[in-house]
């Protein structure tokens, strides 16, 4: 397709399943960058029907719109990708979803016993994170975000005064 007729707005929203108000709102995130015609209209290459998949599937998998600029931002301008270049990217894809896979199986496992500071049960956390010990490591929830009471000896051993 000749760059002099591209792809309406219309068009691109119709074949993505995207509201156009999103396919501008990414455009003003810098995650896509048509032209205009001679009449003042957008236009969009074809290889943004493939982007625009993308920053959806990235988006599902959790990926900021930041993150997915930096990603896109790796690609060749103004051309499609190619099939290596969707490679390399896919590769750092994966580690992404690997670690975040990871994450999740760590908050399902840990997740009925252990919350916030390390738990849901007061009693519970008078014994595995009295005075809120855990909290030496960092904030947030420390033990669903890696952390162990095996790791902190005394964190593990019941408070006596409780």
């Amino acid at each position: 397709m000749a760059r002099s007729a591209g792809l309406s707005i219309g068009y691109l929203a119709e074949r993505t399943g995207l509201a156009v108000s999103a396919i501008r709102y990414y455009e003003t995130q810098g995650l896509l960058q048509p032209w205009r015609n001679s009449g003042g209209q957008r236009r969009f290459e074809r290889a943004d029907i493939r982007k625009l998949s993308f920053i959806l599937i990235a988006q599902k998998f959790g990926f900021t719109l930041p993150q997915i600029r930096a990603l896109l931002d790796e690609l060749p301008g103004g051309g499609p990708p190619s099939p290596e270049d969707w490679e390399r990217l896919s590769r750092g894809f994966r580690e992404h979803i690997t670690a975040r896979i990871n994450e999740l199986e760590i908050m399902r496992d840990r997740l009925d016993g252990c919350i916030g500071c390390g738990c849901l049960s007061l009693k519970q956390c008078a014994l595995y994170n009295s005075n809120d010990i855990a909290g030496a490591a960092g904030s947030g929830p420390r033990y669903l975000l890696g952390d162990t009471p095996q790791a902190h000896p005394e964190i593990t051993k019941p408070n006596p005064s409780v």
